[in-house]
């Protein structure tokens, strides 16, 4: 049992305590896993990067296990901002089981003009990945817009109900990147339930990617598409508005890649491609901070191609358009965009690691908040750092930023 006394902060090592308390052999894990019982190995040695989320989806669910299991998020905050944001996660969560459409406090509560106009802040300070900012004062918010939605006549009702969607994706947002998955499920499921009594069905389409990414980040890949899909019908049923084709269009993107998680790449471009026209239809538009357009696409494009394997050569495309990163609107979109063109030149094997490198290095600047709770770019630090040929000072850096001990 000697061999279990891995590092317990990397994933490959978490998988292999699992495996044994499961009682699973190596062939038999690898087979539900879908890899070979060689290349299982290496990720539990660490010798490979997880850089699929589809593939820790799926470690997780042939080991009985949940994401985080693996990951071991939350993780410890290693800055203030990192803290906060952090500490605004319980509020939220009281906020979300002790008030429902159904049961409301009694008390003084702000202006719905007031309440929404801080919703509206609290989604751009997201966007920009200024997390603690977002989450702060966020559980309050939500509770008081509970009390207009149910009280309120008429136009304020409304107006009410759709600050609440928009703070509720922001919370889900918040607790999807920082590492609870099921509050970010639950707060995406109250985003949809707003949006229901809201009747619109663009935003409720939002609502309803919300809850997809959520679940997808949990590992329930078989009810995110399901929600995708219905959100789909609804909102292609009707007319084409405009944010109705933002919400259509979104709801591809993320049938495409969940798709690309089960290889099934045919159906992983037939929804980027009607993700494309929608965006040559919309052009760049970004209600509730969705960031929907041809900018986007290209972004989601080069995620999808990393969860097929395809990553380098779809980085290649991204990055020669000299301002390939330009048309993102948000700090969070750029950053992402940047970890994505890290992890796709890291599936080579090593002979893009400085580009890999250097894409990190930039994700953390736009984005650190979301950067340094990613369990993926934390793995992949760790790989590059054991593939570097010699010390490199843009690794220990990003080691000391993202809290990876060597």
């Amino acid at each position: 049992m000697g061999d279990l006394k891995d590092d317990a902060r990397e994933i490959g090592a978490r998988a292999r305590r699992i495996r044994v308390r499961r009682g699973l052999s190596l062939e038999v894990a690898a087979g539900l896993v879908g890899v070979s019982k060689g290349y299982l190995s290496m990720l539990e040695r660490g010798e490979r990067a997880f850089s699929r989320r589809g593939l820790l989806e799926d470690l997780a669910a042939a080991l009985g296990a949940s994401v985080v299991d693996l990951t071991g998020q939350p993780y410890l905050p290693g800055d203030r901002a990192s803290a906060l944001a952090l500490a605004a996660l319980p509020e939220i969560s009281v906020a979300l089981f002790d008030v429902g459409f159904d049961d409301v406090p009694d008390g003084p509560v702000r202006a719905v003009a007031e309440l929404a106009a801080a919703a509206k802040r609290a989604n751009e300070q997201a966007a920009e990945s200024r997390y603690s900012s977002a989450g702060t004062g966020l559980g309050q918010l939500i509770t008081e817009l509970h009390v207009h939605a149910v009280a309120a006549p008429g136009a304020e009702r409304r107006a009410a109900l759709a600050a609440l969607v928009e703070a509720c994706v922001v919370a889900s947002c918040l607790a999807r990147n920082l590492g609870n998955a099921d509050l970010a499920v639950i707060a995406s499921v109250r985003a949809q339930e707003a949006a229901l009594r809201l009747g619109d069905p663009g935003v409720g389409g939002l609502a309803a990617m919300a809850s997809t990414s959520a679940l997808s980040r949990l590992g329930a890949r078989n009810r995110a598409a399901r929600v995708a899909a219905a959100a789909l019908r609804e909102v292609e049923s009707g007319s084409g508005d405009t944010v109705r084709l933002e919400a259509a269009g979104m709801l591809h993107l993320t049938s495409a890649q969940m798709a690309a998680k089960d290889g099934r790449r045919d159906e992983a471009f037939a929804h980027l491609d009607a993700a494309r026209d929608l965006a040559g239809r919309t052009g760049e538009r970004n209600t509730l901070q969705f960031s929907f357009g041809p900018a986007n696409v290209r972004a989601w494009s080069l995620s999808i191609a990393v969860e097929l394997g395809e990553g380098p050569g779809m980085a290649d495309r991204v990055t020669s358009r000299p301002d390939y990163d330009r048309g993102l609107s948000t700090a969070d979109r750029r950053g992402a965009l940047h970890f994505d063109l890290a992890r796709a030149n890291g599936q080579s094997g090593g002979e893009r690691d400085l580009r890999a490198i250097h894409h990190l290095d930039t994700a953390d600047r736009i984005a650190p908040q979301r950067l340094r709770n990613d369990p993926l770019a934390r793995d992949l630090v760790r790989q590059l750092h054991r593939r570097s040929p010699k010390p490199s000072w843009e690794l220990d850096s990003l080691r000391r930023r993202l809290g990876v001990e060597a």
